[in-house]
Protein backbone atom coordinates (compact mmCIF):
# COMPACT_ATOMS: atom_id res chain seq x y z
CA UNK A 1 0.00 0.00 0.00
CA UNK A 2 1.10 3.48 -1.03
CA UNK A 3 0.31 6.85 -2.13
CA UNK A 4 0.03 7.33 -5.41
CA UNK A 5 -0.05 10.31 -7.20
CA UNK A 6 -3.64 10.97 -9.21
CA UNK A 7 -5.10 13.66 -11.48
CA UNK A 8 -8.71 13.74 -13.06
CA UNK A 9 -8.96 15.55 -15.87
CA UNK A 10 -11.83 16.37 -18.80
CA UNK A 11 -10.65 15.71 -22.22
CA UNK A 12 -12.18 16.85 -25.74
CA UNK A 13 -12.99 20.49 -24.10
CA UNK A 14 -12.21 23.60 -23.03
CA UNK A 15 -14.47 24.16 -20.48
CA UNK A 16 -14.10 21.69 -17.70
CA UNK A 17 -17.48 19.11 -16.73
CA UNK A 18 -18.25 19.47 -20.31
CA UNK A 19 -16.05 16.57 -22.31
CA UNK A 20 -15.07 13.17 -21.04
CA UNK A 21 -13.76 12.71 -17.77
CA UNK A 22 -10.91 10.59 -17.12
CA UNK A 23 -8.99 9.23 -14.02
CA UNK A 24 -5.53 9.08 -13.90
CA UNK A 25 -2.92 6.80 -11.45
CA UNK A 26 0.27 8.31 -12.40
CA UNK A 27 2.23 5.57 -10.63
CA UNK A 28 0.82 1.99 -11.87
CA UNK A 29 3.49 0.33 -10.69
CA UNK A 30 3.31 -3.34 -8.78
CA UNK A 31 -0.56 -2.85 -9.02
CA UNK A 32 -2.09 -6.13 -10.44
CA UNK A 33 -4.48 -6.52 -12.99
CA UNK A 34 -7.54 -7.15 -10.37
CA UNK A 35 -6.14 -3.83 -8.38
CA UNK A 36 -6.27 -1.90 -11.71
CA UNK A 37 -9.75 -3.24 -12.63
CA UNK A 38 -11.54 -3.04 -9.33
CA UNK A 39 -10.40 0.72 -9.22
CA UNK A 40 -11.30 1.29 -12.72
CA UNK A 41 -14.97 -0.14 -11.21
CA UNK A 42 -14.60 2.18 -8.67
CA UNK A 43 -14.49 5.54 -10.51
CA UNK A 44 -17.44 4.40 -12.59
CA UNK A 45 -15.73 6.61 -15.06
CA UNK A 46 -15.95 5.41 -19.24
CA UNK A 47 -12.06 4.98 -18.71
CA UNK A 48 -9.40 4.99 -16.06
CA UNK A 49 -5.47 4.62 -17.11
CA UNK A 50 -2.38 3.71 -14.88
CA UNK A 51 0.96 5.28 -16.02
CA UNK A 52 3.74 2.77 -16.06
CA UNK A 53 7.76 2.82 -17.14
CA UNK A 54 8.38 1.85 -20.95
CA UNK A 55 8.45 -2.04 -21.25
CA UNK A 56 12.90 -2.55 -22.76
CA UNK A 57 11.01 -2.92 -26.11
CA UNK A 58 9.20 -0.13 -25.90
CA UNK A 59 12.04 2.33 -24.36
CA UNK A 60 14.33 1.36 -27.27
CA UNK A 61 11.50 2.74 -30.18
CA UNK A 62 11.23 6.17 -28.08
CA UNK A 63 8.34 5.50 -26.50
CA UNK A 64 7.86 8.42 -22.99
CA UNK A 65 5.40 6.22 -20.78
CA UNK A 66 3.09 3.11 -20.70
CA UNK A 67 0.00 3.32 -20.05
CA UNK A 68 -2.87 0.66 -19.33
CA UNK A 69 -6.29 1.39 -19.91
CA UNK A 70 -9.79 -0.05 -17.82
CA UNK A 71 -13.55 0.53 -18.38
CA UNK A 72 -15.42 -0.38 -15.37
CA UNK A 73 -15.48 -3.83 -16.92
CA UNK A 74 -12.43 -4.49 -19.14
CA UNK A 75 -9.08 -3.39 -20.12
CA UNK A 76 -8.86 -1.80 -23.47
CA UNK A 77 -5.60 -2.03 -25.73
CA UNK A 78 -5.90 1.75 -27.05
CA UNK A 79 -8.37 4.27 -26.23
CA UNK A 80 -8.54 8.27 -27.16
CA UNK A 81 -9.21 10.31 -24.77
CA UNK A 82 -7.28 8.49 -21.96
CA UNK A 83 -4.43 8.96 -24.86
CA UNK A 84 -4.88 12.52 -24.25
CA UNK A 85 -5.94 12.89 -20.62
CA UNK A 86 -2.78 11.14 -19.80
CA UNK A 87 -0.53 12.61 -22.18
CA UNK A 88 -1.68 15.64 -20.34
CA UNK A 89 -1.50 14.09 -16.98
CA UNK A 90 1.90 12.99 -17.28
CA UNK A 91 3.45 16.40 -18.59
CA UNK A 92 1.23 18.47 -15.83
CA UNK A 93 3.27 15.82 -12.96
CA UNK A 94 6.30 16.64 -14.61
CA UNK A 95 7.38 14.41 -17.37
CA UNK A 96 9.48 15.17 -19.42
CA UNK A 97 9.12 14.23 -23.65
CA UNK A 98 12.19 12.99 -25.21
CA UNK A 99 11.36 15.59 -28.24
CA UNK A 100 10.23 18.98 -27.62
CA UNK A 101 6.32 18.95 -28.70
CA UNK A 102 6.28 15.14 -29.14
CA UNK A 103 5.40 12.14 -27.29
CA UNK A 104 5.19 8.44 -27.93
CA UNK A 105 2.65 6.29 -25.45
CA UNK A 106 3.10 2.32 -25.26
CA UNK A 107 -0.11 1.03 -24.98
CA UNK A 108 -1.90 -3.01 -25.70
CA UNK A 109 -1.74 -1.96 -29.61
CA UNK A 110 1.67 -1.16 -30.01
CA UNK A 111 3.44 2.87 -29.95
CA UNK A 112 0.55 6.14 -30.71
CA UNK A 113 2.29 9.16 -31.64
CA UNK A 114 1.61 12.27 -30.16
CA UNK A 115 2.10 16.03 -31.27
CA UNK A 116 1.08 19.47 -30.14
CA UNK A 117 -0.74 21.13 -32.97
CA UNK A 118 -2.21 24.74 -32.64
CA UNK A 119 -1.93 24.70 -29.31
CA UNK A 120 -3.54 20.98 -28.28
CA UNK A 121 -2.53 17.61 -28.32
CA UNK A 122 -3.25 15.08 -30.88
CA UNK A 123 -2.46 11.62 -31.55
CA UNK A 124 -2.31 9.34 -34.51
CA UNK A 125 -5.25 6.71 -35.42
CA UNK A 126 -3.86 3.45 -34.89
CA UNK A 127 -3.91 1.50 -38.06
CA UNK A 128 -7.56 0.72 -38.96
CA UNK A 129 -8.75 -2.96 -40.05
CA UNK A 130 -12.39 -2.36 -41.50
CA UNK A 131 -15.14 -4.23 -43.58
CA UNK A 132 -18.73 -4.45 -44.19
CA UNK A 133 -20.77 -6.00 -41.34
CA UNK A 134 -22.63 -9.51 -41.40
CA UNK A 135 -25.96 -8.29 -42.58
CA UNK A 136 -27.39 -10.40 -40.23
CA UNK A 137 -25.91 -8.72 -37.31
CA UNK A 138 -26.02 -5.05 -38.46
CA UNK A 139 -30.30 -5.96 -39.09
CA UNK A 140 -29.97 -7.07 -35.11
CA UNK A 141 -28.10 -3.67 -34.59
CA UNK A 142 -30.35 -1.37 -36.33
CA UNK A 143 -33.42 -2.73 -34.32
CA UNK A 144 -31.67 -2.63 -30.94
CA UNK A 145 -31.24 0.72 -31.63
CA UNK A 146 -34.64 1.31 -33.21
CA UNK A 147 -33.37 2.45 -36.57
CA UNK A 148 -35.25 1.30 -40.01
CA UNK A 149 -32.65 0.07 -42.74
CA UNK A 150 -33.46 2.95 -45.25
CA UNK A 151 -32.17 5.29 -42.49
CA UNK A 152 -28.60 3.87 -42.53
CA UNK A 153 -26.46 5.29 -45.04
CA UNK A 154 -23.47 3.59 -45.15
CA UNK A 155 -21.85 0.77 -42.75
CA UNK A 156 -18.23 -0.39 -41.51
CA UNK A 157 -17.32 -3.06 -38.82
CA UNK A 158 -13.84 -1.13 -37.38
CA UNK A 159 -11.24 -2.16 -35.66
CA UNK A 160 -8.36 -0.05 -34.65
CA UNK A 161 -7.64 -1.92 -31.10
CA UNK A 162 -11.34 -1.20 -29.74
CA UNK A 163 -13.90 -2.66 -31.91
CA UNK A 164 -17.33 -0.85 -32.99
CA UNK A 165 -19.77 -1.43 -35.51
CA UNK A 166 -19.79 2.11 -37.20
CA UNK A 167 -22.98 3.45 -38.98
CA UNK A 168 -23.82 7.04 -40.70
CA UNK A 169 -27.58 7.83 -41.01
CA UNK A 170 -28.85 10.69 -42.66
CA UNK A 171 -30.71 12.66 -40.29
CA UNK A 172 -28.79 14.63 -37.06
CA UNK A 173 -32.38 14.77 -35.48
CA UNK A 174 -33.15 11.36 -36.13
CA UNK A 175 -29.28 10.65 -34.23
CA UNK A 176 -30.30 12.70 -30.99
CA UNK A 177 -33.59 10.95 -30.75
CA UNK A 178 -32.26 7.56 -30.62
CA UNK A 179 -33.20 5.85 -27.30
CA UNK A 180 -31.14 2.06 -27.96
CA UNK A 181 -31.81 -1.10 -25.97
CA UNK A 182 -28.74 -1.35 -24.41
CA UNK A 183 -29.30 -4.93 -22.95
CA UNK A 184 -29.74 -6.04 -26.48
CA UNK A 185 -26.24 -4.78 -27.74
CA UNK A 186 -24.85 -5.76 -24.43
CA UNK A 187 -26.23 -9.56 -25.53
CA UNK A 188 -24.86 -8.61 -29.50
CA UNK A 189 -21.61 -8.34 -27.49
CA UNK A 190 -21.79 -5.42 -30.02
CA UNK A 191 -20.14 -1.45 -29.17
CA UNK A 192 -21.52 0.93 -32.21
CA UNK A 193 -20.78 4.40 -32.83
CA UNK A 194 -23.28 6.27 -35.00
CA UNK A 195 -22.34 9.72 -37.06
CA UNK A 196 -24.59 12.13 -38.87
CA UNK A 197 -23.38 14.80 -40.78
CA UNK A 198 -24.66 18.39 -40.41
CA UNK A 199 -26.07 20.65 -42.69
CA UNK A 200 -23.69 23.11 -44.17
CA UNK A 201 -24.46 26.53 -42.68
CA UNK A 202 -25.91 24.65 -39.29
CA UNK A 203 -24.71 27.48 -36.43
CA UNK A 204 -24.00 23.99 -33.96
CA UNK A 205 -26.82 24.84 -31.38
CA UNK A 206 -29.24 22.44 -30.14
CA UNK A 207 -32.18 24.28 -29.54
CA UNK A 208 -34.93 21.75 -28.33
CA UNK A 209 -33.35 21.09 -24.98
CA UNK A 210 -32.28 23.31 -22.45
CA UNK A 211 -29.52 21.37 -21.28
CA UNK A 212 -28.28 20.96 -24.53
CA UNK A 213 -28.15 24.98 -24.92
CA UNK A 214 -26.89 25.66 -21.68
CA UNK A 215 -23.33 23.00 -22.54
CA UNK A 216 -22.98 24.55 -25.90
CA UNK A 217 -23.14 28.35 -24.83
CA UNK A 218 -20.29 27.30 -22.17
CA UNK A 219 -17.69 26.16 -24.63
CA UNK A 220 -15.50 29.29 -25.47
CA UNK A 221 -14.43 27.50 -29.15
CA UNK A 222 -17.56 26.21 -30.41
CA UNK A 223 -17.96 29.43 -31.79
CA UNK A 224 -14.67 29.44 -33.93
CA UNK A 225 -14.93 25.76 -34.31
CA UNK A 226 -18.52 24.64 -36.20
CA UNK A 227 -19.22 21.18 -35.62
CA UNK A 228 -19.43 18.83 -39.14
CA UNK A 229 -20.58 15.37 -37.81
CA UNK A 230 -22.69 14.48 -34.93
CA UNK A 231 -21.45 11.12 -33.07
CA UNK A 232 -23.02 8.82 -30.35
CA UNK A 233 -21.11 5.69 -28.95
CA UNK A 234 -23.00 3.19 -27.21
CA UNK A 235 -20.82 0.73 -25.59
CA UNK A 236 -22.84 -1.83 -23.37
CA UNK A 237 -20.74 -4.87 -23.65
CA UNK A 238 -17.99 -2.85 -22.02
CA UNK A 239 -20.08 -1.49 -19.12
CA UNK A 240 -20.77 2.16 -20.46
CA UNK A 241 -24.66 2.10 -21.77
CA UNK A 242 -23.47 5.59 -23.90
CA UNK A 243 -20.05 7.13 -23.83
CA UNK A 244 -19.66 10.89 -23.62
CA UNK A 245 -17.00 11.27 -25.94
CA UNK A 246 -15.00 8.85 -27.76
CA UNK A 247 -11.58 9.18 -29.11
CA UNK A 248 -11.26 5.84 -30.67
CA UNK A 249 -14.51 6.12 -32.41
CA UNK A 250 -13.75 9.22 -33.70
CA UNK A 251 -10.11 7.88 -35.45
CA UNK A 252 -11.79 5.08 -36.93
CA UNK A 253 -15.11 6.75 -38.22
CA UNK A 254 -12.83 9.32 -39.80
CA UNK A 255 -10.62 6.45 -41.24
CA UNK A 256 -13.45 4.81 -42.66
CA UNK A 257 -15.82 8.38 -43.62
CA UNK A 258 -12.33 10.03 -44.73
CA UNK A 259 -10.95 7.25 -47.29
CA UNK A 260 -14.76 6.74 -48.60
CA UNK A 261 -15.71 10.33 -49.31
CA UNK A 262 -18.47 10.82 -46.82
CA UNK A 263 -16.32 13.58 -45.39
CA UNK A 264 -13.23 15.49 -46.15
CA UNK A 265 -9.92 16.00 -45.26
CA UNK A 266 -10.72 18.56 -42.12
CA UNK A 267 -13.36 18.36 -40.37
CA UNK A 268 -14.79 18.79 -36.54
CA UNK A 269 -17.05 16.24 -34.46
CA UNK A 270 -18.75 16.94 -31.60
CA UNK A 271 -20.12 14.36 -29.24
CA UNK A 272 -21.69 13.77 -25.85
CA UNK A 273 -24.75 16.45 -26.71
CA UNK A 274 -27.70 14.31 -25.10
CA UNK A 275 -25.81 13.93 -21.94
CA UNK A 276 -25.49 17.92 -21.71
CA UNK A 277 -21.89 17.64 -22.67
CA UNK A 278 -20.09 19.68 -25.56
CA UNK A 279 -17.33 17.60 -26.44
CA UNK A 280 -15.58 18.55 -29.46
CA UNK A 281 -12.72 16.36 -31.57
CA UNK A 282 -10.95 17.91 -34.42
CA UNK A 283 -9.91 15.21 -37.14
CA UNK A 284 -7.14 15.87 -39.57
CA UNK A 285 -5.27 13.61 -42.43
CA UNK A 286 -2.28 14.78 -43.21
CA UNK A 287 -0.16 14.73 -46.74
CA UNK A 288 1.09 11.30 -45.70
CA UNK A 289 -2.41 9.95 -45.11
CA UNK A 290 -2.26 9.78 -41.26
CA UNK A 291 -5.61 10.72 -39.55
CA UNK A 292 -4.67 12.91 -36.01
CA UNK A 293 -7.19 13.12 -33.98
CA UNK A 294 -6.76 16.17 -31.37
CA UNK A 295 -8.86 18.09 -28.42
CA UNK A 296 -8.48 19.70 -25.65
CA UNK A 297 -7.77 18.71 -22.10
CA UNK A 298 -8.18 20.76 -18.89
CA UNK A 299 -7.33 19.48 -15.36
CA UNK A 300 -10.31 18.92 -12.80
CA UNK A 301 -8.87 17.25 -9.44
CA UNK A 302 -5.55 16.50 -8.19
CA UNK A 303 -4.06 14.46 -5.28
CA UNK A 304 -3.35 11.02 -4.48
CA UNK A 305 -4.66 7.54 -4.14
CA UNK A 306 -3.71 4.70 -1.46
CA UNK A 307 -3.51 1.22 -2.78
Amino acid sequence: MKNRAFQQVDVFTDTAFLGNPLAVVLDGTDLSDAQMQSFAAWTQLSETSFVLPPTPEGAANGADYRVRIFTPGAELPFAGHPTLGTAHAWLKAGGQARQSGQLVQECGVGLVSLKSVDGRWAFAAPPLQRQAPAPAQLAQVQEALGLQADQVLAAQDLNNGPHWLGLLIASVDSLLALEPDHAALKRLNTKVGVAAKRAPGADGLIRRANREARAFAASKRIAKDPTDLEVRAFAAPVGITEDPVTGSLNASLAQWLMADGHMPAHYSARQGTVLGRAGQVFLAKDAQGQVWVGGDVVGCIQGSVHF
